[in-house]
């Protein structure tokens, strides 16, 4: 019986480490060198008044926490400026149906004429929606952000590579457990060693070259985002939102907004 819980043990082992080793080569062969950013003249107004170090509030949001992170962003900065209505149990209502950029006029059509939406609903038509796809083309060109094409990316093999070494751990416990009474399990730590090492060596170089994994940010992309902590944005930018943007919406000290987003699934 040992034997079939070692083979589950190896066979997790081998499949997740060599996911991520091909998602890390797939990353660095898809990701673009940086490409020069637009003049600022060229960056509109709604989105310059909301810039961070060279990134605006929605390309935060993006790199940070993917389409439905930056609909979070634009679903609270909109609730904020009371154009919108958050409730806890997960409805969005409109107050004002005029949108200041692209991607509030795409939440707002994605709200629907009735006025009122379910958040999951209006996060679903964001990923796809035109306005989003601008964002995400930008930083793709710019070398900020990982390609669709290798997505899901370094952070979600590691979490299989960290799933697996889980596996390998439950495994080897099975199997003394189901052991027959007076069986030899001396071999049974070695044997399982040989999958944990695998996981955990793995794991451990991932960490070492391509920490802190992201399935949204590259390399440069993690770099450009600024510290919660010390983040410059515009003064009229919130600093709710930044954080936001950069955390998620655990993050928000306003327990309103908080229970709308958790409320429905964020």
């Amino acid at each position: 019986m040992w034997l079939l819980f070692f083979l589950v043990a190896c066979s997790a082992a081998v499949l997740s480490c060599a996911l991520l080793c091909r998602a890390a080569v797939a990353a660095a062969r898809a990701t673009p060198g940086p490409a020069p950013r637009p003049a600022p003249e060229t960056v509109p107004d709604a989105a310059a008044a909301r810039r961070g170090p060279g990134l605006t509030l929605y390309e935060m949001a993006y790199l940070s926490g993917g389409p439905h992170r930056l609909a979070d962003v634009v679903l609270v900065l909109m609730a904020q400026q009371r154009r919108l209505l958050l409730a806890d149990t997960g409805w969005a209502t409109v107050v004002d149906p005029v949108g200041k950029d692209a991607v509030e006029r795409a939440a707002l059509t994605a709200i629907g004429p009735e006025g009122q939406c379910r958040i999951p609903a209006i996060r679903d038509a964001l990923v796809g929606d035109d306005a989003v796809r601008q964002v995400a083309d930008r930083l793709v060109t710019d070398g900020l952000a990982v390609p669709a094409a290798v997505r899901p990316g370094v952070g979600s093999a590691v979490r299989l590579v960290q799933g697996a070494a889980l596996l390998v751990l439950l495994s080897a416990a099975a199997s003394y457990w189901m052991a027959p009474a007076g069986a030899d399990t001396g071999l049974l730590p070695a044997w399982f060693s040989l999958p944990l090492i695998l996981t955990l060596g793995t794991w451990a170089v991932a960490r070492f070259e391509l920490h802190p994994y992201s399935d949204w940010a590259t390399t440069a992309g993690e770099r450009q985002l600024p510290g919660v902590s010390h983040s410059p944005a515009a003064p009229a930018t919130p600093a709710s939102l930044v954080t936001l943007a950069l955390r998620g919406p655990a993050a928000l000290t306003d327990p309103a907004l908080r229970a709308a987003l958790h409320s429905s699934g964020a």
